[in-house]
């Protein structure tokens, strides 16, 4: 069983790339990887970001259909950087006729320190938003905002359990989400767009300073369990 993460390298390990294959494998699947951004950071700090040149992306992916197609059914995304990657992404996607599930990443969320006007980081956010509801998320099977960027999704602020229902049934409209609830106490909220149904989820939070990475651990065991059609 196979899978593809379309995503940024994170050195330390701790997300991105590296955390999906590390996933990816503890549950039983040979992972794959288009890298869309490369950066230099550690669970406290961004230093540093490059995006990937989109055509060197495009080589990506079809030197991994070229080889592997007929094994890759399902695949996940993340930090996608910009409009451009992730309009190149979602070409691929089509082209390639992939089952997504989007972890969508805010750029901003990742590089703030990149971006020194706090204008400047809410235009990033929103530009990277705009570009996903139009480009990827209509493609996906789900997606799988937390709490901070199911508000840039939504247009929204979400303070409580009932502003991430209403959020999630604004991102529905698009695409089925599940907004985590790592910052709402533990209540996760799921939409079905097909069956048009709202519920939530509540989980015990563990105690823990180790979060980073989290959505990427989450968004890739969420597509393993899609290509072992465990759900």
């Amino acid at each position: 069983m196979m899978g593809i993460s379309i995503a940024g390298l994170d050195p330390s390990g701790g997300a991105g790339i590296i955390a999906d294959m590390k996933t990816f494998q503890a549950l039983g699947i040979h992972g794959t990887s288009v890298i869309t951004a490369l950066t230099s950071q550690n669970p406290n700090k961004v230093f540093s970001l490059m995006p990937i040149d989109t055509e060197y992306i495009k080589e990506q992916f079809d030197s991994i259909f070229d080889g592997y197609g007929e094994y890759i059914n399902y695949g996940k995304t993340g930090m996608l950087y910009s409009p451009e990657i992730i309009k190149t992404v979602a070409k691929k996607i089509k082209e390639y006729d992939i089952k997504i599930v989007v972890d969508p990443v805010m750029i901003a969320s990742a590089g703030g320190s990149l971006l020194k006007d706090e204008r400047d980081i809410k235009k990033s956010k929103e530009m990277i938003a705009n570009a996903l509801k139009k480009y990827l998320l209509p493609k996906s099977i789900i997606t799988t905002p937390n709490v901070a960027e199911a508000e840039i999704l939504a247009g929204m602020k979400i303070e409580n359990p009932d502003d991430a229902k209403e959020a999630a049934y604004k991102i529905g409209k698009i695409s089925n989400v599940i907004i985590t609830g790592g910052h709402l106490n533990g209540i996760n909220t799921i939409f079905n767009k097909t069956n048009n149904e709202l519920k939530t989820i509540k989980k015990v939070l563990i105690e823990t300073k180790n979060t980073h990475g989290s959505g990427c651990t989450f968004s890739a065991a969420l597509t393993s369990y899609l290509i072992k059609k465990m759900i």
